[in-house]
């Protein structure tokens, strides 16, 4: 039997993302097992000053190690749904996907300072300890709504 991985990816769009963020769920199931949702969360762009966006992470269940993951999964994704690579890594985009944790192991320590992966991260593991401040995400989660605007938004479903 193939062996799964674990793999929280932090979904996120600020173009059309009622539309894109569910249809990206839905496209990562035909890859793997979707195991858990976040719920939705909007906050500010960072570095741009493009529409806000809408966040969710998703616990995933797939065979693929990382670089064939990117490869054959969410830039597969990302380019269904039409994302468009700039210069500026801050433009609007209709989708991005990134791996946060991969068998519980960060891969980008940069992710870890953004309350819109750190927020959503947390329901889903609130346990797990941050890797750059070792405390627990639910406590950081905490902090981090205190210090910057981020909302939930329960009116957009992912079925």
């Amino acid at each position: 039997m193939t062996e799964l991985h674990q793999v929280y990816l932090s979904i996120g769009s600020n173009i059309e993302p009622e539309a894109n963020i569910p249809k990206a769920v839905q496209m990562l199931r035909e890859y793997g097992q979707v195991q858990g949702i976040s719920s939705i969360w909007e906050s500010e762009a960072v570095g741009s000053d493009g529409p806000n966006f809408l966040n969710l992470c998703v616990l995933f269940l797939n065979p693929l190690q990382p670089v064939e993951l990117k490869e054959q999964v969410i830039r597969q994704i990302e380019s269904k749904l039409g994302r468009v690579r700039h210069a500026d890594k801050n433009a609007p985009r209709t989708i991005d996907l990134d791996i946060v944790l991969f068998d519980r192991q960060p891969l980008n320590l940069d992710f870890w300072k953004y309350a819109f992966v750190i927020v959503p991260l947390a329901e889903l593991i609130p346990d797990f300890q941050h890797p750059i401040r070792g405390e627990k995400l639910s406590r950081v989660s905490e902090q981090l709504q205190n210090q910057v605007w981020i909302v939930p938004r329960s009116d957009v479903a992912i079925s």
